[in-house]
């Protein structure tokens, strides 16, 4: 397993995503594939989609104003190389979820592909959102 401290493309994407700098973009390739699915939850998930870099900056746009408006900490990120510069990364974070108005756990398998140190593909699966107790003030 490489943590997420290994300089690869996919874990400085997501180190990049989760402090919220832009310059992540400069992980992605011109022609990235990017989608994001959840299984057994009833998120709207068509939008998630895009096949660009400047179609993944309306992507974000919308993932930043909906999903994760309070931004997110990753409490788990670590990836496994697959060969051929296939990797298969395991997330979990906690974020406030926008849309559901409540704090959650997420927790999420990314298949990714890097060519010539920049992602080119990356196709997350959503596989739990669980909601966290709510602090009493």
């Amino acid at each position: 397993m490489l943590n997420r401290n290994e300089p690869i493309a996919i874990h400085q994407l997501m180190n990049r995503f989760e402090q919220g700098d832009m310059s992540l973009l400069d992980q992605v390739a011109d022609d990235i594939h990017l989608s994001i699915d959840h299984f057994n939850h009833n998120a709207d998930t068509g939008w998630q989609r895009c096949a660009g870099k400047q179609d993944l900056v309306r992507v974000l746009t919308r993932l930043a104003e909906e999903v994760f408006p309070k931004g997110t900490k990753f409490t788990h990120l670590s990836t496994r190389a697959l060969g051929e510069q296939w990797y298969l990364t395991k997330l979990e974070q906690k974020f406030w979820y926008g849309l559901e108005q409540q704090e959650v756990k997420g927790e999420s398998f990314i298949l990714s592909h890097e060519t010539d140190g920049k992602v080119d593909y990356f196709k997350e699966t959503v596989t739990a959102v669980i909601p966290l107790q709510s602090y009493v003030a």
